[in-house]
């Protein structure tokens, strides 16, 4: 646990009890602070108050005339679609509002790190796509490398229940917007922006809400090194914000749209190849064709911002490539769950939204697509040329007839279940074929989470394939 310093004696309101409110109440009571706690679901309160912690309701009259700040949760929407009726009366009150994250920054800035022969260091990964896989691909090379790792935040552990970073250490943190925007301290050291397409707009008040909240990362503190896609109109506007000219090498622009020149430092893909161009001469270069754990262009983006942190902290492309190769890619995101008879059956259950179904879409040829669930705004225009790979669609959801119409161009069954889908495309398969779950749409139809759904297509497949064994 990182101890919350700052607060000692102090009342803070927590808003939330899930996993980062109860660690944020846990850290600031070892930091000397008096949390207390708030979550409208009366088994959440009840599991702080076994752990001690004294609950309020914070819409109670004079609920925060002594506190000192609100700490709220990830998964509260604060502004948008509507005001959240206790942070609007925490502001009334003129009471600062913070998170785990911001709270994570400011107790590790005293850490002692003065008496370390080398500082810790924080690399923070954001974006639509792709964030997840970046982090944990960052970590698993700094593992592989020897060096002193840790990965949280939105993937792992809660950044206030990791153990304070030693001499050397790296934190690895994943953050989604839902975490920047109200975090009121954002100082890593490095700071990657994967990529941007249109998610969580109702949260954020529309696209320009929801790029501002990712561009908190690198603008509230200023990290020292910037890894930004450039592949979107908002990628290059922010390396251009933090450029101070064409040869600044403390911002890498990576991409897989093509190649990238100029006095700076670069870091693309093309062809199944990486490349790093560093004031215009090649500094590195990467077969990814063979990488079994990177498939497809959006993981090539992916291997480009994880190489380019990782040069950014001192280690050699070879140290680099080495870890690539002992990948084995995270569940859900691409995972092969099996290969029998020639075909290849994959779950890509994280790709909730049609610009990552897009791109596991044209990761691989001859697909058996299982897709469906809730829809989000824009509908499946986005989904482009991938659909030429598609042999056929097996739609699942409440509303799978729905979403069937709005794939005129390629064949489809309405399945509705999990089940009937893979049971349909497990016998229609044939040899060179791939079975692909990427809904292209949201779980909670159906499922609490996209990991469940995830879980329930690679069970289901393995059943089917003992069955047939």
């Amino acid at each position: 646990m990182i101890p919350v310093t700052g607060y000692a004696t102090h009342r803070v309101a927590i808003l939330g009890l899930g996993r980062s409110g109860l660690s944020a109440a846990r850290a600031l009571r070892e930091g000397g602070a008096h949390p207390v706690c708030w979550d409208d679901n009366p088994e959440a309160r009840e599991r702080a108050e076994d752990e001690g912690f004294e609950v309020t309701d914070l819409l109670k009259p004079g609920a925060f005339d002594d506190i000192a700040t609100l700490i709220v949760s990830p998964g509260i929407a604060h502004l948008y679609p509507a005001p959240n009726p206790v942070i609007a009366a925490a502001q009334a009150a003129g009471i600062p509002v913070d998170n785990d994250i911001g709270l994570f920054f400011r107790a590790l800035a005293h850490g002692g790190w003065q008496d370390f022969d080398t500082p810790p260091r924080v690399i923070a990964v954001t974006g639509s796509n792709g964030k997840s896989t970046t982090s944990a691909l960052i970590h698993h090379i700094l593992a592989v490398s020897g060096r002193q790792a840790q990965l949280a935040g939105n993937i792992g552990r809660g950044v206030l229940d990791i153990d304070p970073p030693g001499d050397g250490g790296v934190v690895v943190l994943e953050l989604s917007s839902y975490q920047t925007e109200l975090a009121r301290a954002l100082t890593p050291d490095v700071a990657v922006f994967t990529n941007l397409s249109p998610d969580h707009l109702d949260r954020h008040g529309g696209i320009g809400g929801y790029f501002a909240a990712k561009r908190r990362l690198f603008a509230e503190g200023g990290p020292d090194r910037a890894v930004i896609g450039v592949d979107e109109p908002e990628g290059r506007f922010l390396a251009g914000q933090l450029s101070e000219g064409p040869g600044d090498d403390r911002v890498i622009r990576i991409s897989v749209a093509g190649k990238l020149t100029g006095p700076g430092w670069h870091v693309f893909a093309r062809k199944g190849f990486l490349s790093e161009y560093r004031k215009g001469r090649q500094a590195g270069s990467i077969d990814l064709r063979a990488i079994n754990g990177l498939p497809g262009a959006h993981n090539h983006q992916n291997a480009c911002a994880a190489y380019a942190a990782c040069r950014t902290l001192g280690l050699a492309p070879r140290q680099i490539e080495a870890a690539f190769h002992s990948f084995q890619g995270l569940p859900h995101r691409s995972q092969i769950i099996a290969e029998a008879g020639g075909v290849t059956y994959v779950n890509d259950s994280k790709a909730t939204n049609v610009d990552s179904a897009a791109k596991a879409l044209t990761a691989f040829r001859n697909i058996r697509w299982i897709c469906g669930g809730l829809q989000k705004e824009g509908g499946l225009a986005g989904l482009g040329a991938g659909l030429d790979n598609v042999v056929k669609a097996y739609v699942i959801g409440r509303e799978a007839a729905g979403f069937a119409l709005q794939l005129p161009s390629i064949e489809s069954e309405v399945c509705t279940t999990m089940a009937r889908a893979v049971a349909r495309a497990v016998e229609e398969a044939r040899d060179g074929e791939t079975v692909l779950l990427a809904p292209a749409a949201a779980s909670f139809d159906q499922y609490d989470n996209f990991e469940q759904r995830g879980t329930d297509f690679a069970q289901t497949v393995l059943a089917h394939l003992a069955d047939r064994a």
